[in-house]
């Protein structure tokens, strides 16, 4: 993709040579340019195909007069060829080099302002749980739209919303209650949140051997399911959570307590914060006046006692909102919340919900709901669907105890990490507090890229070893490339001055990396508008790819010219700015020695 700067050269150059050989008013918009795919000589191509029409003439006729007169019209375009019904543009060197000068002086990816305000949701945890791995591309997913959100020059709110309330929460609380024998996370060393994840597992167990038992006493399946002792006192404990129960609550708060200060220490460690937090034992009662007017204003209808609405014409189905003992549905709070967050940011532009592809059809629902209830803003709700992440073990389940845990996890890429970067043997001048920090940077930067790399729509399998491979198509490979260029600095400025000029000429390994630092703001914008990281993700790689290729085969201090030395200087530090800014919008340090 192109920025803006080569695009406002060559549109007005299209458009004059449309008006002189076609005779036509060409709209600047239809006009699509690609990259020169590697095998031909070009910069930029042209698809002409779908300007025969006006032309009149063949595909490689009407393109040869293109050519023809952006040659002679616009001194950036040195020479072209056309290939069937594609124009393939050679941009001068000259171009390349004003780019990499002015590049040099500002920040490439930080894109002018919008003036659109936009929140994205991201996390949303049970408090029944410790973090896993699904949640770990959930998490670095929304942290990252949100920074590329920013970067593309939007005021971004932060928000998540934790699940805090529910039959699935008073599941924990009853096995602390009954098998926890007074256990902290203190007594027990466990952070908060794995220790009432552990006694929601107890529960499962427990609940288990009760059904057996019933079953063995003559019940059926589904009947011991239902009428298991255990079960019934959760429900009975929920009823009076939501009675207000004075002990229910206190034990509830308490225990939520401990998993919120499980989740604050590992959002710490991945260097994750949020602007607010929305918790479902507030929301869960909002939307029911809205669905209310709605009925009255015939926008949802009655039967059997209950609220529906009808989404039908739509092509989906029927849907209850409100049950007939008055009590609201997950929808029924969705459709509140939403509302209450439009009320609560004024100006909010876009709404923005990271949640697993198995929630697309709610999600449908949802938005299809509020534009029935008049809501301007619905237009502007999007779903960020992402595919679930396997491992090699199989599929993770929380009530079984065979969840990944996030801590866990992170603990082994650090550990990983510290393996192969102290193989290496390149850290004899680092403190151990110096290697600390390190092997944290590389082990976090290892996991958040490998799971930002992929499309977000796309299912993924995650393999810890091959994410730490500091050759392969990983963090720590960017990161390695960082650190080198750093070196590469701090040798230069030890060497003394160097001899300042001007180059005209570039060589292909130089032009392109220049190419690649300049698609960037274009890859940028790109990502902002598909919400997609992996883009900015896949063209780092692409970038300290090609760096490391010309950094391989072309001298740089040892270049005896001190023009080319010190324009190529230049232009490594431009690389080391964009790739520090780009790991920025992923979530990823970088450090200055590796």
């Amino acid at each position: 993709m192109f920025q803006d700067r080569l695009q406002a050269l060559l549109v007005p150059a299209l458009q004059n040579a449309f008006k002189q050989a076609f005779d036509h008013e060409l709209d600047g918009r239809s006009i699509g340019f690609q990259q020169t795919r590697p095998e031909f000589e070009g910069d930029v191509t042209i698809n002409v195909f779908p300007f025969l029409k006006i032309s009149g003439k063949g595909p490689e006729q009407t393109a040869q007069t293109i050519g023809e007169h952006l040659v002679s019209s616009l001194e950036v375009v040195t020479r072209f060829n056309v290939v069937k019904g594609f124009l393939n543009i050679v941009i001068s060197d000259a171009y390349w080099l004003g780019f990499l000068k002015e590049a040099g002086s500002k920040d490439i990816l930080a894109l002018p302002s919008t003036g659109k305000k936009l929140m994205v949701e991201y996390a949303s945890p049970n408090t029944n749980k410790p973090l896993h791995l699904g949640h770990l591309r959930n998490i670095f997913l929304g942290w990252s739209v949100s920074r590329i959100l920013e970067a593309a020059g939007n005021e971004v709110i932060k928000v998540q919303v934790i699940n805090d309330r529910g039959i699935h929460i008073c599941k924990s609380m009853l096995a602390w209650q009954k098998f926890g024998h007074g256990e902290t996370p203190s007594s027990s060393g466990l952070k908060g949140d794995k220790l009432v994840g552990k006694y929601y597992v107890v529960f499962d167990k427990a609940y288990k051997q009760e059904i057996d038992g019933l079953i063995a006493s003559g019940k059926s399946k589904e009947e011991a399911e239902k009428e298991a002792p255990l079960l019934l006192e959760a429900q009975e404990m929920l009823r009076k959570w939501e009675a207000n129960d004075p002990e229910v609550r206190a034990l509830w708060e308490k225990m939520n307590g401990w998993v919120y200060d499980g989740f604050n220490a590992t959002y710490a460690r991945i260097g994750v914060t949020f602007d607010k937090n929305y918790y479902e034992s507030q929301t869960y009662v909002l939307g029911k006046e809205d669905v209310l007017k709605g009925k009255e204003r015939g926008v949802f209808y009655e039967k059997d006692g209950a609220v529906w609405v009808d989404n039908t014409a739509e092509g989906l189905d029927e849907k209850v909102l409100l049950r007939r003992d008055g009590t609201s549905v997950y929808m029924t709070q969705d459709i509140g919340t939403a509302i209450k967050r439009f009320e609560e940011f004024p100006g909010l532009s876009k709404l923005i919900y990271t949640v697993g592809n198995e929630q697309d059809y709610h999600f449908k629902v949802l938005f299809i709901i509020l534009k029935k209830l008049g809501f301007a803003w619905a237009d502007e709700l999007f779903h960020l669907s992402y595919g679930m992440v396997d491992l090699p073990s199989g599929k993770m389940k929380s009530r079984e105890g065979t969840v990944v845990d996030a801590d866990d996890l992170i603990q082994e890429v650090v550990d990983a990490a510290r393996a192969v970067t102290t193989e290496l043997g390149k850290l004899d001048d680092f403190t151990d507090e110096e290697k600390t920090v390190l092997f944290e940077m590389i082990g976090l930067a290892a996991l958040k890229y490998y799971l930002l790399k992929v499309d977000p729509k796309k299912r993924m399998l995650f393999d810890p070893a091959a994410s730490i491979d500091l050759q392969g198509h990983t963090g720590p490979f960017i990161q390695y490339t960082y650190a080198r260029i750093r070196s590469l600095l701090r040798k230069a400025e030890l060497n003394g001055a160097i001899e300042t000029g001007a180059i005209t000429t570039l060589i292909p390994e130089e032009k392109a990396v220049i190419k690649l630092l300049h698609q960037f703001p274009g890859v940028l914008n790109e990502a902002a508008s598909k919400l997609d990281p992996s883009s900015v993700a896949n063209h780092t790689y692409e970038l300290v790819k090609t760096y490391n290729s010309f950094y391989q085969s072309v001298p740089v201090l040892k270049e005896e010219d001190g023009s080319k030395r010190s324009f190529r200087l230049e232009m490594s530090a431009g690389v080391a700015s964009a790739v520090k800014k780009a790991m920025w919008c992923l979530g990823i340090e970088v450090p200055e020695r590796m």
